[in-house]
């Protein structure tokens, strides 16, 4: 009789995605049984091989562009567009563009990463048709709140925040 491995691991941070994972683990496993069924189900958070693995299982597509990195370095990065969608929908992770592994040791303080380039992943996947985008948030190395995604969109921060809450009651 076969025996039957389902293999769904997660990445391992800063070193393999979970699609590495999970070939290392299957390769592993044949080098020890002959008689296996190998199912490989890498498990994705948001974090790294998000954009990858949701592109690979739907038979979408990659793109590859330079963008700004959390600590405000030039980078190569990637977004995607999902196969089979009516919508044409695109993915994209935050750590591919301000990952934890993205920042030197030195330079991990929150107060100087930023989310910018994000922003352009965002817009590139605008600028290529998205209709609809994912994103991922997980595994990032920055905590500005979005504040550079969302100047790499557009927007204009000011030095003062104003916030007006106008509360209506319906009874």
């Amino acid at each position: 009789m076969t025996l039957n491995i389902l293999i769904a691991p997660s990445g391992f941070k800063e070193s393999l995605d979970a699609e590495q994972v999970a070939d290392c683990i299957a390769n592993g496993i044949q080098k020890v049984l002959k008689d296996v069924n190998i199912r490989k189900a890498p498990l994705v958070d948001g974090g790294e091989g998000f954009t990858k693995t949701l592109v690979n299982v739907t038979g979408g597509t990659l793109h590859y562009l330079e963008v700004t990195g959390p600590v405000r370095q030039k980078i190569q990065s990637h977004f995607g567009f999902l196969g089979g969608c009516s919508v044409k929908t695109a993915v994209l992770e935050m750590a591919a563009a301000a990952g934890l592994r993205l920042v030197p040791p030195d330079l991990r303080n929150p107060l100087i990463t930023t989310t910018y380039g994000v922003g352009e992943l965002i817009k590139a996947a605008l600028d290529a048709g998205a209709e609809r985008i994912l994103v991922g948030c997980g595994d990032s190395g920055t905590n500005d709140g979005g504040a550079g995604m969302a100047q790499a969109l557009g927007v204009k921060l000011l030095d003062e925040m104003v916030i007006r809450l106008d509360w209506v009651v319906v009874s």
